[in-house]
């Protein structure tokens, strides 16, 4: 109902499909085209920096991998600013194009929302990729080198049939998270010619409130949506290289001369690439943070209140999905249950957000509620992530220990205190955490329902970054990464304290 609901208002409102003029459609055009092209980056520039840590060792490696990983759970806002500093009009990339004497980067329009949209999702496609290359089974490798095979013998019959499997399930993720990446076109859009949808549906709502308008922009947003998703499952290629021992893998194929130095430049050039825009936040946000005024703190309450509300509802939702997945005996239920909870990355929350105002419209005012609604929302988004952390946690319980469960008639809530939650500590704790984060930095909903007085810290940020109060804006946005990151560090913490007792 959560997500349904609202999509189902929004067809009610919509208008028959002639409703859409010429700067729609260019919108739908240039959304796609972005997508496409920092979906296939992502996976493009992540190949070779996998390939990287999946054939050396080295000290710190795990360290970097989760440093990696950062601007998954970074607020969008934030890292926005981040690349500002380094590739903006004055940024630190400049110096180096004016003393090289190169043009300046252009930081808006497709090239800087394609730029935040690979700065983004390069430590997705890291990860899923990475999970591939792990996958292969050392027994495979072992034989290539019983063979002789070089190198590209080994990416032929062993990295590239891998690569059919992972990368086009990593392009489609990539491709849906880039089709609904609103934060960023609000900030980066050069215009009318770097107009997506989601910031469309936004200029409908919000500035010539045609609701009509809106609700079009956000059907074509979910259609979008399904046939990438559709596409996605029509090209996944299943797993070829069979199973192993878990044997310790040692790779020989890339330990000493061009090899190992061009490993090293890839994983050295993504990390400096991720983690530059960060460092810059700091550097500039600290002198600032201590003269940030009143409005930015109270925001930034506002913001914990909905991270912490959302976070609960989340696991909530999670939990109980999971557990009612794993309790049918019937496999479509399962799935029914899965795909219920799956069904917030397919739908865009300024989709949900629309459908709620309708829905709202009648019967209250929307503005009023805004917080609430941010915290809906925030949660139904975050829900397939929870879902995919916490299900194979409660199946692993319930297979390891269910019948033990059963012999001792523990059922409800007793089994729920005694048997699930202890054993869920660690992914229940993650899980909040990243929901927490999540939604700390979310600048989706918020935007179209708030007013001055009810802004969240990540609105707030913006509005002060297009008052070009660079300062405050700097202030502002260390708050807010220091803010996420607490949140998460608390409870993923919070979950593994004497999680083993």
């Amino acid at each position: 109902m959560l997500t349904l609901a609202p999509l189902a208002a929004v067809m009610w409102r919509a208008e028959a499909p002639g409703g859409l003029g010429p700067a729609d459609w260019a919108a739908i055009r240039f959304s796609v085209w972005q997508a496409l092209i920092s979906a296939a980056l992502s996976v493009a520039l992540a190949i070779p920096v996998v390939r990287a840590l999946a054939r050396q060792s080295f000290a710190g490696r795990g360290l970097l991998v989760m440093l990696l990983g950062a601007p998954f759970i970074l607020p969008v806002i934030v890292a926005i600013f981040g690349l500002l500093a380094v590739f903006g009009q004055n940024g630190l990339l400049r110096y180096v194009t004016d003393l090289i004497g190169l043009p300046p980067i252009r930081i808006y329009g497709l090239h800087g929302i394609v730029l935040a949209n690979v700065f983004f999702n390069l430590p997705l496609a890291t990860r899923l990729l990475l999970q591939g290359w792990q996958a292969i089974p050392s027994e495979r490798f072992r034989l290539a080198a019983s063979l002789g095979m070089d190198r590209a013998e080994i990416h032929r019959f062993l990295e590239r049939p891998m690569l059919r499997e992972a990368a086009p399930g990593a392009l489609a993720i990539i491709f849906l998270v880039c089709t609904t990446s609103f934060a960023i076109a609000l900030a980066l859009g050069g215009g009318p010619r770097a107009t997506t949808v989601e910031l469309a549906i936004y200029q409908a709502f919000r500035f010539d409130f045609d609701l009509a308008k809106a609700a079009l922009l956000a059907g074509v947003q979910f259609l979008i949506t399904l046939i990438a998703a559709l596409i996605s499952f029509r090209f996944s290629v299943p797993a070829v290289l069979g199973a192993g021992l878990d044997r310790d893998l040692r790779r020989w194929d890339a330990q000493s001369g061009w090899p190992r130095a061009l490993d090293a430049a890839a994983i050295a050039a993504a990390a400096l690439f991720l983690l530059l825009p960060l460092t810059m936040v700091v550097l500039r946000g600290a002198p600032a943070i201590a003269g940030i005024g009143p409005d930015v703190w109270q925001a930034a309450l506002r913001s914990l209140i909905v991270a912490v509300a959302a976070a609960g509802l989340t696991v909530g939702l999670a939990l109980a999905l999971s557990t009612a997945s794993t309790a049918s005996r019937l496999r479509p239920v399962r799935r029914g249950y899965e795909a219920a909870g799956y069904l917030g990355i397919a739908i865009s929350p300024l989709v949900i957000g629309t459908g709620l105002y309708v829905m709202i419209f009648p019967f209250a005012n929307p503005v009023g509620l805004a917080l609430p609604v941010t915290v809906l929302v925030n949660a139904a988004l975050a829900l397939p992530f929870a879902l995919r952390i916490l299900l194979p946690a409660v199946q692993a319980t319930e297979r390891d220990f269910g019948r033990l469960a059963d012999s001792l008639a523990l059922t409800g809530i007793t089994r729920l205190r005694w048997l699930l939650l202890p054993r869920l500590r660690r992914p229940l704790g993650f899980a909040a955490g990243l929901s927490a984060a999540l939604s700390m930095g979310d600048l989706g909903v918020i935007a179209l329902f708030a007013d001055p007085r009810q802004a969240t810290l990540p609105l707030e940020m913006y509005r002060l970054m297009a008052a070009y109060r660079t300062e405050d804006a700097a202030g502002a946005a260390l708050l807010l990464l220091i803010l996420s990151l607490a949140l998460f560090w608390l409870f993923d913490r919070g979950g593994r304290i004497n999680a083993d007792a």
